[in-house]
């Protein structure tokens, strides 16, 4: 028997990875035999990769800028660029095509105007996001490279044990725009008691004092999956998750999914589909990160449909 079907409809590329690789099919499409180089990966998905490479994309590291002559179009991504990645590829006469997400531009935006309040008091820049990411390198370049990472609740209560963070403040926290809400406000509650400790107040008494400003900067769509994949994870009796290894995103929404249906299995391609996962009568509901593209989603759903009990 076949198995009903459904693709999660909100799954798929987020705004602002649609954003750049449609600039760099554009770029490609009349590129006239001129190269066009990605500075890193441009979506955290192989598959998509090779797609485009086989277009003629290329993705370089940052060691590779200095070596690239003048008048070579480099690609910026939708995670954003520390400022001296600007500076690296200005000075070697690069042209820049910059996709940076307009919601981390806005990011990075706000950290540096808060590194610049906080600086001249002794104060701190805390942000919540995965050590190493490429986003969170841009965000942590805005403080000159001061700024606190923070990975998990773990790692910031071993930071407040081994005095990384000022609980006695000004105090700034940023999260990367991808994690998690509900993690992100564990971390929030916990710093804000600690502070409040550190400062001899009660917590009702610490919110007005401005010591500690939280903002709130994951993004609305990526924050609005959250909720609408949990629906969808419990809606099903088994959840099929497309998304790269390597995708930050994909890790967080496949452990929500996870979380609520131990039947979910993390694929990175339709070649990773297994008959035996599936029982009879099996509602299937099939689900990527925002790194996914539609057409992989769809792929997916063929070869499952195309097994029979």
């Amino acid at each position: 028997m076949a198995f009903n079907v459904e693709i999660d409809t909100h799954s798929g590329f987020c705004g602002g990875v649609i954003r750049a690789i449609s600039n760099a099919e554009k770029f490609l499409d009349n590129a006239e035999g001129r190269s066009l180089y990605s500075l890193g990966a441009i979506v955290h998905n192989d598959a998509e990769l090779s797609r485009l490479e086989s277009k003629g994309l290329r993705t370089i590291g940052k060691e590779d800028l200095q070596c690239l002559p003048a008048g070579s179009s480099v690609m910026f991504r939708a995670h954003g660029e520390p400022p001296e990645t600007y500076k690296t590829a200005e000075n070697q006469g690069i042209q820049i095509i910059d996709c940076t997400c307009p919601v981390v531009l806005r990011l990075q935006k706000d950290i540096r105007e808060a590194y610049e309040r906080v600086s001249p008091q002794g104060g701190q820049v805390i942000i919540f996001g995965k050590t190493g990411h490429a986003e969170v390198l841009g965000l942590v370049g805005q403080t000159e490279g001061n700024a606190l990472v923070i990975d998990s609740l773990a790692s910031l209560r071993q930071a407040m044990a081994d005095g990384r963070v000022n609980l006695s403040g000004p105090v700034e926290l940023f999260s990367q725009t991808t994690k998690g809400p509900a993690e992100y406000a564990e971390i929030k509650a916990v710093l804000e008691e600690a502070m409040a400790l550190e400062n001899e107040l009660p917590v009702v008494r610490f919110h007005g004092t401005g010591i500690m400003k939280v903002h709130e900067t994951i993004c609305s769509q990526v924050a609005f999956r959250h909720k609408e994949l949990s629906d969808f994870a419990l809606g099903h009796d088994i959840v099929v998750f497309v998304s790269g290894r390597d995708s930050s995103n994909g890790k967080v929404l496949c452990e929500l999914c996870k979380s609520l249906n131990i039947r979910t299995y993390h694929i990175s391609s339709e070649e990773d589909v297994r008959a035996v996962w599936f029982r009879k009568d099996d509602n299937v509901g099939i689900c990527g990160a925002t790194s996914t593209p539609q057409w992989q989603l769809e792929a997916v759903a063929d070869k499952i449909r195309g097994f029979v009990l």
